[in-house]
């Protein structure tokens, strides 16, 4: 059972980062939804797992989200934290658990989660092979590894295999 204290709050600076983070929460089960309003009148909204998301640029807005962080719903908040009404998101919602800026999910190691074949695959592409050759190379079909790589990108919530490749690098080398 995931408690309030344990629903996902980002603030991320554009519409692009928020739905690289929005694709990651998707995966993990949360269900997005725009805006910040929670209709539900059921005061703890946990066991529900949404994730609201939106612009923030005024002090209405603002409360909405925290009000519904404060009832359990995850946030993803487009937001200047530059700005009074970003650093007062950004106290707010660090007062009630954990907070992540920028596409971070708090879980830095998608590494981790790759199998095998995924990482080999990636560290050829990595080094200038073409999908075929790395397919080649692993022994995988080129429907396998095309699927496989379909996968990995899912898992960095990425578009494109450029971007994962980039995200798989980044990240190998920051363990």
């Amino acid at each position: 059972m995931t408690r309030p204290t344990d629903a996902p709050r980002h603030i991320v600076a554009t519409s692009a980062d928020a739905d690289t983070v929005l694709r990651r929460l998707t995966r993990a089960g949360w269900t997005p939804r725009p805006g910040f309003a929670l209709p539900d009148p059921t005061w703890d909204v946990t066991a529900a797992r949404l994730v609201l998301h939106g612009r923030i640029t005024d002090t209405d807005t603002l409360q909405l989200a925290v009000l519904a962080a404060a009832r359990g719903a995850g946030i993803v908040a487009v937001s200047d934290t530059d700005t009074p009404v970003g650093r007062a998101l950004a106290d707010d919602l660090a007062r009630l658990g954990p907070l992540h800026h920028g596409t971070s999910t708090g879980d830095d190691d998608t590494v981790a989660d790759l199998v095998p074949e995924q990482r080999a695959l990636l560290d050829r592409l990595a080094a200038g092979d073409t999908i075929a050759a790395a397919a080649a190379a692993e022994f995988l079909s080129l429907r396998t590894a095309n699927r496989r790589i379909a996968e990995a990108r899912a898992l960095f919530g990425v578009r494109t295999t450029r971007e994962a490749v980039l995200a798989y690098l980044r990240q190998r080398r920051n363990d």
